[in-house]
């Protein structure tokens, strides 16, 4: 198992673990100078970066693309990559393309599912793949389900735990936890000897996690309760564009300062030649 995971792990009950998910070289460069501990490449690329509706187009071809360029980005980071919807329909289909995306830059692969993937990710570790799980709300299942809280009821909360131990058996080495009730996430979060993760689950997990696009306010589309703008960077460019187009327009930029110029000896030899004023 990678160190870096290693360490991930052994924070448990001791540190908080901050995790972010991007996609680009630019953005994955300053959130591992900021000493973030995990870059999770999600599909959720599809929607900030692809412009799709949701993650279900995203293909194998997309998440190894913006894994090699948050690779190129990271020195300390952790970093996750998505194996994308239909990706791992079969234990070969799982364990090929969890190579592909190791082989991208990964340090490890995130899965989506309970009990019925047990078998998937059984195969992929012993493929030497570290793999994290992912229960609660699951991005790929929502052309089938409705984005709703998960855990609301006593029997969808024994699944969700059950599910938990169930994947720490299998041998993940952390849990996304995605919009499950607190109570619930508190009892997961005490129940398996590996981190979770939560995004919109409470502040009992042993991690958080936003997109980067959400948190500085880069994606106003869609709106979750659970997300915590940092900054609005949308107006702000927006902003910094008009003025671009203004100055433009009023022919302010670019400005003396924003080109270049001759030499004013090499400037008149050259307007003899040509008999310019």
């Amino acid at each position: 198992m990678n160190r870096s995971i290693i360490d991930l792990v052994n924070k448990k009950k001791h540190k908080k673990i901050s995790a972010i998910t991007s996609y680009d070289y630019t953005m994955a460069s300053i959130c591992d100078e900021a000493g973030i501990d995990l870059i999770l490449v999600g599909d959720s690329a599809g929607v900030v970066m692809l412009g799709y509706e949701n993650t279900i187009p995203v293909k194998m071809e997309d998440i190894c693309l913006f894994t090699g360029a948050v690779n190129r980005a990271t020195k300390n980071a952790v970093v996750v990559s998505d194996l994308p919807f239909k990706s791992y329909n079969s234990t070969i289909q799982s364990v090929n393309n969890s190579r592909r995306l190791i082989t991208s830059g990964a340090d490890a692969v995130k899965i989506e599912g309970g009990s019925r993937i047990m078998d998937k990710i059984q195969a992929i570790k012993k493929s030497k793949i570290p793999v994290m799980g992912h229960i609660g709300l699951q991005p790929q299942t929502m052309i089938h389900e409705k984005c709703r809280i998960r855990g609301s009821t006593k029997e969808e909360a024994v699944r969700l735990i059950e599910d938990a131990k169930l994947l720490e058996k299998a041998g993940v080495f952390c849990i996304i936890l995605e919009m499950i009730n607190y109570e619930v996430a508190k009892i997961i979060t005490d129940s398996v000897n590996i981190p979770t993760i939560g995004i919109g689950s409470g502040n009992y997990c042993d991690g958080q996690i936003l997109v980067i696009h959400d948190m500085l306010g880069l994606y106003d589309k869609v709106r979750f309760k659970f997300v915590k703008k940092y900054l609005s960077l949308s107006s702000d460019i927006t902003n910094a564009i008009l003025a671009y187009k203004n100055e433009i327009e009023n022919n302010e930029f670019p400005g003396s300062d924003n080109y270049f110029s001759m030499k004013s000896s090499e400037y008149k030899k050259l307007k003899t030649i040509y008999g310019v004023n």
